[in-house]
């Protein structure tokens, strides 16, 4: 685009409705650890003011135009998304544009909004299965890592009109990206490439330097109130770019990426300790990592943790039989598909492989991984990924 962003275009016709995501690279990292609730803020707030508008004229027009706009937040990416309809885009998207560059960022919505985050943290703490997650990064990552930093309520301080609008005004949309679906001709994208363009596509500031990972592999935080614990247990794993990944989610899936899994039939069903108990193949920035999370009766947290060895164990001794491999394989096969079963899905899909260096052509290469697994190539990668794995282990309860 004129000014210098990526766009990407899927068709949806015969569909009305229209979305438009535009992300950049997030720079959180490049901010002291003090300062870590800012770019949250900073995106929650772009609604509550711009020139000429006060932030309950936005919601009223929003609203007024059957529009919603949401903030996009992660470790590695920042960005706003719109839903609208064709018919009202036209309105719509000078006051979308706007909330890149003319936010005014009024200090009674700023003080509002740390009030409540105030409470939202103390009440975090309070739950054990949020304690535990942050902990569980802390504990991959190291405390003073960026992804292991736990948010506290002193952070609320270091959030200031002056550091929000620095934020904004410098930090913010770089290197963007913009997705578009919806049911446009070539000289209606045209125009609405043209509209794109006054969004400030920032240059990337100096290359984000990370400090040292510090794992920790065992935190253990007692509660004597507390009538359950949770458990988090993982540790780094492989990209999505990586040949042997695919047949690592389907390792993941047996033990328990699904509700029919080895940890749910052995920890729920059998023993009856917990409701659920999941593993999942997740990532943070450039990290990727593998967690396996669980609430458990507190009484049993070290046998739940004990059944979790087992059946990692079991997975690099034993040949996964015939029929629970066919049970997962068709289950794999129907959970990805359905996945894009809507116009919005296939671009969904694009941006999920994408920021790991892919494109759609990943799923395809997936499909057939699924159709022609057998139970050697299995035993083969549970063996390279989960043999004599040293595992970080966090409870809280």
């Amino acid at each position: 685009m004129d000014n210098g962003a990526k766009l990407f275009f899927n068709n949806t016709p015969n569909l009305d409705v229209v979305k438009i995501e535009v992300i950049g690279k997030g720079r959180k990292a490049s901010l002291p650890l003090s300062q870590n609730l800012i770019p949250s803020f900073t995106l929650v707030l772009l609604q509550e003011g711009l020139k000429g508008m006060s932030g309950e004229e936005i919601a009223e027009f929003f609203d007024f135009h059957a529009s919603e706009v949401n903030p996009i937040l992660s470790f590695s990416h920042e960005g706003l998304g719109l839903l609208t309809t064709k018919k009202h885009l036209e309105k719509v998207l000078p006051v979308f544009i706007d909330l890149f560059s003319e936010a005014t960022f009024p200090l009674d919505s700023l003080e509002k909004r740390k009030s409540q985050k105030r409470l939202a943290l103390k009440l975090e703490k309070e739950k054990t299965s949020v304690r535990a997650g942050q902990l569980f990064r802390k504990a991959l990552f190291g405390p003073e890592h960026p992804y292991g930093l736990e948010p506290k309520a002193s952070h609320l301080d270091e959030v200031t009109p002056d550091r929000l609008k620095f934020y904004y005004e410098e930090l913010l949309w770089q290197e963007i990206e913009i997705f578009i679906s919806g049911n446009f001709s070539e000289q209606e994208l045209n125009g609405l490439e043209i509209d794109l363009s006054r969004i400030p596509n920032r240059k990337p500031t100096e290359e984000l330097l990370f400090p040292e990972v510090i794992t920790n592999f065992q935190w253990i935080e007692s509660r004597d109130n507390a009538v359950q614990s949770s458990i988090r247990m993982g540790n780094f794993s492989i990209p999505k770019s990586h040949p042997d990944f695919i047949g690592l989610s389907v390792l993941n899936t047996i033990l328990g990426g699904y509700f029919g899994s080895r940890l749910i039939k052995n920890i729920r069903e059998d023993k009856g300790h917990t409701y659920g108990i999941f593993s999942s193949l997740a990532e943070i920035g450039d990290f990727e990592y593998w967690v396996i999370s669980a609430d458990v009766q507190k009484a049993f947290y070290q046998e739940v943790i004990d059944e979790i060895y087992f059946e990692i164990n079991k997975l690099v001794e034993e040949p996964v039989a015939k029929d629970e491999l066919e049970v997962v394989r068709n289950y794999m096969i129907g959970q990805m598909l359905s996945r894009f079963s809507s116009a919005f899905d296939v671009m969904d899909r694009f941006r999920a492989v994408h920021h790991s260096g892919l494109d759609l052509s990943y799923y395809f290469d997936k499909l057939s991984y699924l159709k022609t697994f057998q139970s050697e190539d299995l035993l083969k990668l549970s063996q390279k990924y989960y043999q004599n794995k040293k595992l970080i282990e966090v409870v809280v309860g």
